[in-house]
């Protein structure tokens, strides 16, 4: 029996046991695959989160945010609640940092006065970044730890909390300062737009009055046409041909003016203004001298009227045979090429690039006629003073009192014009040049053309006219001063002009419209020196009946012009 059971238990259960034997075998199997596997992919994730390809420090782009998000294994994802809060908090922190870096680059764009503005994003950017570093919050982003420490986070919280405060507050501020400095900044670009159009358009405007001023109004034109035409239907009334020459032109105990224009109602209003005003007019002389065109217009004018009893005496500049090219300086220039392509080729384009020199490009400085003051004592040698004045003064008093003052041996007595440091012989002749700098002193007094009263015998005497074709003929390519009478006047009277009174006469009238009208009264005589003319359109309106009341109305001539209509 024993063999019996022996053989059952063996041969009975050997199906039994071998089939629960084959199920923990396969049991065991699983059991080590499944171990195997977990130890494989803890590698994995092991080996992976210390490659150098996912493993980054931390940063606030949106790249650097992804890998993070990846740097934790999935275990640790599953077992850290903290994981998603300190993401949010590093979130905030990348958002607002990219938000400073913005702000400072803004503020570079800008281009305004805020330096000061894009350091301190700098340093709020700086400020995130040394955050994260701080070795106390290394933990917190280290990618094998599987547990946040609450507290390093709260504190780490409350730091970034802190640097977004600071941020926000700083961004409010930067907004309001961005925005004033973005109005300052348009202002002053507006400004200096309206400047470009404004210097464009007095550049324009300069160049309009200077055409305005070189310009004959159509009224001065046909009053010199209906005199010319008179003078043609009846020569024999107005030539002075085969007379004798009236002894009062060549008296030297009378009162002489020198008048030299080409404007026939200009001189007849300064002859006008000053007969009408002298004591005795009876005892002054006048000598006008124009251009071989506007003689005949001359001769008719003076004829028209006795003025009250005043000396007239009208020449054309032509009847001075001494002046031509080979003895005068400026005529020989006056044919230059050079010089006449500096007068004529002022158009608008030119001219307002140079508004500068403007004014000196008036073809008035070509005429002979504005040259002749400094021939005055060899077209009048027998006298021995002698009054010029300018074509656009009008004389108030009477001027006999200029005889009577004591010159000191001066040639040129003449009202001074320099205050401060304006019109000073500085501003009108070239000091750079050697000569120039050697002979004169930037700082004297500049004084005015227009009413200048010579002594001739001085004159003579100092050999001034010698002097002035030395200066003129040295100043050919005007190196030494502009073009102009009053440069080379200056340097021919240097130390020899004696100061008058202010008194005698005032000048501006022709550009200055703030000259007081007490001022004016009180003067002897006035000039419309400018551009703004009495008998031009543009003349200044307060001034201009102190002309218009020496104009003869009266005569037919200039009524039929339509004068002050």
């Amino acid at each position: 029996m024993g063999n019996h059971r022996t053989a059952r238990s063996g041969g009975g259960g050997g199906p039994m046991f071998g089939g629960f034997g084959f199920t923990v075998r396969l049991l065991a199997s699983a059991i080590t695959v499944a171990i195997c596997f977990f130890f494989a992919l803890s590698f994995f994730f092991t080996s992976h989160s210390h490659s150098p390809h996912l493993q980054t420090n931390f940063g606030f782009s949106t790249g650097s945010y992804g890998v993070g998000s990846t740097r934790r294994s999935v275990l640790a994802l599953k077992s850290d609640p903290l994981k998603p809060r300190l993401d949010q908090i590093r979130k905030q922190a990348d958002d607002h940092r990219s938000l400073v870096l913005a702000y400072a680059s803004y503020a570079r764009k800008l281009k305004l006065e805020n330096s000061k503005l894009v350091r301190v994003f700098a340093d709020l950017s700086r400020n995130y970044s040394d955050l994260i570093n701080k070795p106390s919050y290394q933990a917190l982003f280290e990618t094998d730890s599987f547990s946040i420490d609450e507290s390093v986070l709260r504190q780490f919280e409350k730091e970034v909390k802190e640097r977004i405060k600071a941020t926000r507050q700083m961004i409010s501020e930067a907004k309001e300062s961005f925005d004033n400095q973005l109005k300052i900044q348009k202002l002053k670009d507006t400004i200096f737009a309206v400047n470009e159009q404004l210097t464009k358009a007095k550049k324009q405007g300069a160049f309009s009055s200077l055409i305005a001023a070189k310009s004959i109004p159509k009224s001065l034109h046909c009053l010199a046409m209906r005199l010319m035409e008179e003078r043609l239907a009846h020569p024999e009334k107005y030539t002075d041909e085969g007379k004798t020459i009236p002894p009062e032109f060549e008296d030297p105990k009378l009162y002489h003016y020198a008048i030299f224009s080409d404007n026939v109602l200009a001189a007849s209003v300064v002859v006008n203004s000053a007969t009408k005003n002298a004591k005795e007019p009876w005892k002054h002389v006048f000598h006008v001298v124009t251009d071989k065109m506007n003689l005949g217009a001359m001769q008719v004018m003076f004829k028209l009227k006795d003025y009250n009893g005043a000396h007239i005496e009208v020449k054309a500049v032509e009847d001075y045979k001494f002046l031509n090219s080979s003895y005068v300086p400026v005529l020989r220039q006056l044919e230059s090429a050079n010089l006449q392509k500096f007068y004529f080729e002022n158009t608008l384009e030119n001219a307002t690039k140079d508004t500068t020199n403007m004014k000196f490009r008036n073809p008035k400085y070509l005429s002979i006629l504005n040259h002749l003051r400094f021939y005055l004592p060899e077209m009048y040698p027998t006298l021995h003073r002698i009054l010029f004045l300018d074509d656009d003064i009008v004389v108030q008093k009477d001027l006999t009192g200029l005889w009577k003052i004591d010159m000191d041996g001066k040639v040129n007595g003449a009202v001074e014009t320099c205050f401060g440091s304006f019109h000073r012989y500085a501003q009108y002749m070239n000091f750079s040049h050697p000569l120039i700098k050697q002979k004169f002193n930037p700082k004297a007094c500049a004084w005015a053309y227009g009413m200048n009263f010579f002594d001739l015998d001085a004159w003579r005497r100092e050999k001034c006219t010698e002097e002035y074709h030395y200066w003129q003929n040295l100043n050919e390519n005007r190196t030494l001063w502009k073009l102009g009478t009053l440069p080379p006047g200056l340097i021919t009277f240097y130390s020899t002009t004696k100061p008058l009174d202010k008194s005698w006469h005032v000048l501006g009238l022709g550009y200055n419209p703030s000259i007081s009208m007490d001022e004016i009264r009180n003067a002897a005589v006035v000039h419309f020196n400018g551009n703004m003319k009495p008998w031009l359109d543009i003349a200044m309106n307060q001034f201009k009946p102190l002309w218009t009341k020496y104009v003869d109305y009266d005569l037919e001539f200039v009524q039929a012009c339509n004068f002050g209509v």
